[in-house]
């Protein structure tokens, strides 16, 4: 079974290269275009991994995404991407695991996103808890350096 990534942006360009670039790279990639519809999903489904753009329909849009993965009772791995990072810890203190900025080399979002998944399980295990199984297969980097287009990833 691939590892199950949600993929949240409203900016369609951006949504569909980075879930292209995912792909490509052996991950199975759901998209939402919204926090409504990322909660549904989030919800309805099963993911090793959510990442969300911060600033969607409202400021706070990237937040609920969080909220609603950290409450997930199969605990995804959450990741935020955006143009503009909150200063310092913040974004942690929201319950974000790792923070991503666009734009970025693709090589480097798949070895940061190959670390937090493997970190996270990893913290999974080690807490004791007993968590509903996602099987996780190795997905190794078909293509490097490659960049994406600034007007695909173009600030938010």
């Amino acid at each position: 079974m691939k590892r199950r990534i949600l993929l949240v942006d409203d900016e369609l360009a951006i949504l569909l290269t980075l879930k292209a670039v995912l792909e490509i790279n052996g991950f199975e990639v759901e998209t939402a275009a919204s926090a409504r519809e990322a909660k549904s999903k989030i919800k309805n489904g099963r993911y090793h991994m959510v990442i969300t753009d911060m600033r969607m329909e409202s400021e706070s849009a990237g937040l609920e995404v969080v909220q609603a993965a950290k409450k997930a009772p199969y605990q995804p791995a959450v990741a935020m991407l955006t143009a503009f990072p909150l200063p310092g810890e913040d974004w942690h203190e929201q319950g974000a695991d790792e923070m991503l900025v666009k734009p970025m080399n693709t090589q480097d979002l798949l070895v940061q996103i190959e670390a937090l998944l493997v970190t996270h399980e990893d913290n999974k295990r080690s807490t004791g808890k007993k968590q509903p199984e996602l099987a996780v297969t190795d997905a190794t980097p078909a293509r490097k350096n490659r960049t994406l287009s600034r007007k695909a990833v173009a600030a938010h």
